[in-house]
């Protein structure tokens, strides 16, 4: 086994330090790190001899000159594998590494009990309206109780927007731990597949009309991106809330400032921005019905790990010639595989 000949990169940090611990057991693969502040002589020669990278899922803490576009594989011209750490994949252009060759994968699934638990505790809060109660106990000598009411979850109507690893989950909590109905819209998906995952499907509009909780569990791509906006908020129930801990730009911030302003939904909970994090002073984070965090849904231990497992073993699934099970641009395995076989001698399996 040749020392060292399979050349895997990183920028700033990794899902779990278990990735590094499973790559360095492998003598065949050299797995360097770099920084966001790394300078020209010190990054141009390891992206020149890569072959994979393992990219950072959130867009805001990775430079941008490290993130995936035309630029960066141009002076990558032997990258073959672009990982990104979690299930999101917003500093990756999947069209220009399409065009190059590369193959793009994630490690959609790894974290799908996490996110869905923190889903699920902002639908409890903001139902509860635990997070006002506090707040006003911390400001109030005199709190008055009932001016705190409530609502009970069981036997309500929860509209899942994207019914993948995230959402069924969702949708399984939702269906036993609480007795709720879940609507699910998910364009991807059969009706059959979609109550096979404990979701009746129905259109987008039918289910912002009809939820009393509208959860987004979809990825962020051109046909979800601005996918909530005035429109959309204006067709929910005034008592509805709504829920997201998918990713920024699927829903319009300014849209749901205004939607909650004229008191047109209940509330919302928000795990994802557009600009992340968000400042202090960001308009939605001055409403006491907006339950905020700053893209911590899947930052759990146990998540952590298990991203960290999934992408190595994926990573080197890959090197070794194998299809790797979570590939976000599978049309271009024909022109990845030739690239391959002209890297390391020999074609990959399909």
């Amino acid at each position: 086994m040749s020392v060292n000949n399979k050349r895997v990169f990183y920028v700033k940090y990794l899902a779990n330090e278990i990735y590094a611990d499973i790559l360095r057991a492998r003598p065949d693969v050299r797995l360097d790190r770099l920084e966001n502040e790394s300078p020209e002589e010190v990054s141009a020669p390891i992206l020149a001899a890569a072959h994979a990278y393992q990219i950072g899922a959130a867009r805001d803490e990775l430079a941008s000159h490290f993130h995936v576009h035309r630029d960066l594989l141009a002076r990558a011209p032997n990258l073959l594998i672009v990982s990104s750490n979690g299930a999101g994949y917003d500093p990756v252009d999947v069209e220009a590494c399409t065009a190059a060759g590369v193959l793009v994968v994630n490690q959609s699934g790894g974290n799908a009990h996490s996110v869905a638990e923190h889903a699920l505790a902002m639908l409890l809060t903001l139902s509860k309206r635990i997070i006002q109660a506090d707040r006003t106990l911390r400001r109030e000598a005199n709190v008055n109780r009932n001016a705190l009411m409530g609502t009970e979850v069981q036997g309500k109507t929860i509209g899942i927007v994207g019914l993948g690893n995230v959402g069924r989950r969702i949708a399984a909590l939702c269906n036993g731990l609480l007795g709720m109905k879940v609507l699910a819209y998910d364009p991807y998906l059969s009706a059959a597949e979609m109550a096979a995952r404990g979701g009746e499907k129905v259109e987008l509009d039918e289910l912002l009309r009809r939820a009393d909780y509208v959860s987004i569990s979809c990825p962020l791509t051109k046909e979800s991106r601005g996918m909530i906006g005035a429109r959309e908020f204006a067709l929910m129930q005034r008592h509805a809330y709504f829920i997201t801990t998918a990713r920024g730009f699927i829903h319009d911030e300014t849209a749901l400032t205004d939607a909650l302003r004229d008191k047109r939904i209940a509330g919302a909970g928000l795990d994802v921005w557009a600009k992340e994090p968000p400042p202090p002073d960001h308009p939605l984070l001055q409403f006491d019905n907006v339950l905020a965090s700053p893209h911590t849904a899947g930052v759990t231990t146990e998540a952590r790990a298990n991203m960290g497992r999934i992408a190595a073993e994926q990573m080197l699934d890959a090197l070794d010639g194998k299809r790797p099970p979570r590939i976000i641009n599978p049309e271009v395995w024909p022109a990845y595989a030739r690239r391959f076989e002209r890297t390391f001698g020999f074609a990959p399996g399909d």
